[in-house]
């Protein structure tokens, strides 16, 4: 495959002082403090069980640990600020007391939960609402000075799946992330990454063609984060489950690093590693 078939950038996010580098791909690993989230095998709660698992996806190489305490799966229920906030921050003061060095990404939409995950030690935010779900997140985010993950969505949870309609679908969330990265940048913000969304408003067709689509996105000129781990574009068109889907998972990811992904979100930490590595020489 030649080499202008890949595309990459040099870009770099300040981390608490520190750069991390995204010219070549990195790894955020999911880890669910949710009862309901869709995959099973991400949730926990225990600390014990919470430590292991971080051990073992640090030790299979992710860059950063992504924190859901609020579930976003399709119809998802919603759960109060307070219990958000009580799933969420011992876990982040737990692990930071044992991995000092980990990168912890908090998935929340909400501005004062992300306001107190950085006070607990959390280095940054992934909201999946885009600032649409809480006014003040964006000002948040500027205040804390911290990478921001801009994901694009319509609605919330419980009602995204009636919401798939496009007149363009590829300039719609193009101009989208225009508009928000414009926002936030007026605001100070410095490090903005951005994520499609695949699933979020989106049938399994739109996604495919998201995926197919992925590079235009390198007109904004800030790194994209794909989150297709096992997901229901995969397991669906393959008339599986979820726990089946890892190896369509990384067929998926394969597509989405050849197209430009700079970070996968995923379930499976050594696998996405090892799809990377060999990414990287194939572009020799």
């Amino acid at each position: 495959m030649a080499k202008d078939t890949f595309f990459t950038t040099n870009a770099s996010l300040n981390v608490g002082g520190k750069l991390l580098d995204l010219s070549q791909a990195k790894v955020m690993g999911i880890i669910n403090l949710t009862p309901d989230s869709f995959y099973s095998h991400s949730r926990f709660t225990a600390e014990k069980e919470i430590l292991a698992q971080v051990q073992k996806m640090l030790a299979e190489g992710a860059d950063i640990l992504d924190l859901g305490a609020y579930s976003t799966r399709p119809g998802a229920d919603d759960i109060s600020t307070e219990d958000e906030a009580k799933r969420l921050l011992p876990v982040i003061k737990l692990i930071k007391s044992n991995f000092s060095d980990a990168v912890i990404s908090v998935d929340t939409f909400r501005a004062s939960i992300a306001r107190l995950a950085v006070e607990a030690g959390a280095d940054i935010i992934n909201d999946i609402s885009g600032g649409e779900l809480d006014a003040e997140m964006f000002s948040t985010v500027a205040q804390l000075s911290v990478p921001y993950i801009l994901m694009h969505h319509r609605g919330t949870p419980k009602n995204m799946h009636l919401l798939t309609m496009y007149d363009d679908l590829m300039a719609d969330i193009t101009f989208y992330f225009s508009e928000k990265i414009a926002q936030l940048k007026s605001l100070g913000v410095k490090d903005v990454v951005i994520d499609p969304g695949f699933g979020f408003a989106k049938n399994t067709e739109q996604n495919f063609l998201l995926l197919n689509h992925l590079k235009d996105f390198k007109i904004l000129d800030v790194p994209i984060l794909v989150g297709l781990s096992r997901k229901s574009m995969v397991w669906k068109s393959l008339n599986i489950t979820a726990n089946e889907a890892l190896n369509g998972t990384t067929i998926l990811n394969t597509v989405a690093l050849q197209n430009g992904a700079n970070i996968l979100r995923v379930h499976d930490v050594a696998e996405a590693k090892q799809c990377i590595k060999l990414i990287n020489l194939v572009k020799g």
